[in-house]
């Protein structure tokens, strides 16, 4: 938990990266790394693509964490176009390198987001066949994905619900949310999740917002929705990237403290694979660095 100058409320962060694709990702992806493991995040997340096209970058990014980092660090894991042999295979490798904690997702179809999803023959069909899978095989701590806004393949939200708490039932630990900007909405979705029985910490996806043309187009393919406000707030700064970079901040920061006085005290933070966007946002939301945290108590 990180605490802020004033002592008003203890949160709990965690980062989400990528596996890089490209030797000047790479170098921007270890930059953002080193100065964001300065919050002491509770844990970091790296993701894994659909049909496995990612696994290699994601095991050696893995693996550089847990061995060049004190971060506690989790892999995604999917179960596309894999038999359950297979996804047990996979398991392994991240095992023998120390992985303990999974972020266990369905995946996207082959055909890319919006394509109809078939189960391959002889694997995991959903998320929640996938936890009960991974917790047949060793104690390892498990967080899923929810949706405040539905899932874009669900029939409705209460379907969506019904899907998280097949996962929560199997063993999940937490939910990590895709990214929103509707506090009331999520409010709602909680009181949902929570109606139906579903126990587990719901953890707030935060995505600030590096770009927001490009969020826009990103959103509709995964089902967020992009407020009006949204808009006003970035009207007029498209030129101006020091101005726009501080709206960006303060847009996210009042979205945590929002969240907060709403009695949520854990936050999960897209980076793409950035630094200062994010170090602004809890700069703004007056959480100390581990230096900061050292000296003060000097």
């Amino acid at each position: 938990m990180a605490s802020n100058r004033s002592g008003r409320h203890k949160i709990g962060i965690s980062f989400e990266f990528f596996p890089p694709k490209s030797e000047d990702m790479d170098a921007q992806l270890w930059t953002a790394v080193d100065k964001l493991q300065e919050w002491d995040p509770d844990f970091v997340s790296v993701t894994y693509g659909a049909g496995g096209t990612t696994k290699a970058p994601t095991l050696a990014t893995v693996g550089r964490f847990i061995a060049d980092t004190p971060l506690k660090t989790a892999s995604h894991l999917t179960c596309v176009g894999a038999t359950k042999a297979e996804t047990h295979s996979v398991v392994e490798s991240f095992r023998s390198i120390g992985v303990k904690h999974f972020v266990a997702l369905r995946g996207d179809a082959p055909g890319g987001v919006g394509a109809p999803y078939t189960p391959f023959p002889g694997g995991y069909a959903n998320a929640s066949e996938l936890v009960a899978g991974l917790r047949s095989l060793g104690d390892f701590e498990i967080s899923v994905s929810a949706y405040p806004e539905k899932h874009p393949e669900s029939a409705d939200v209460d379907a969506d619900i019904a899907m998280l708490k097949r996962k929560a039932d199997n063993g999940a630990d937490r939910a990590l949310t895709q990214f929103f900007f509707d506090n009331d909405n999520f409010e709602r979705y909680l009181e949902k999740v929570r109606s139906v029985g579903v126990t587990i910490p719901i953890v707030p996806g935060i995505m600030p917002i590096q770009n927001l043309t490009q969020l826009k187009r990103f959103a509709g393919a995964c089902g967020a929705v992009i407020p009006s406000f949204l808009d006003r707030r970035f009207a007029g700064y498209d030129d101006k990237p020091e101005e726009r970079a501080k709206v960006a901040a303060e847009v996210a920061a009042e979205q945590v403290e929002d969240l907060i006085r709403r009695g949520i005290d854990e936050f999960h933070f897209y980076t793409m694979n950035r630094s200062p966007l994010v170090s602004k946002v809890l700069e703004n939301l007056g959480l100390q660095r581990r230096e900061e945290r050292s000296g003060a108590a000097a």
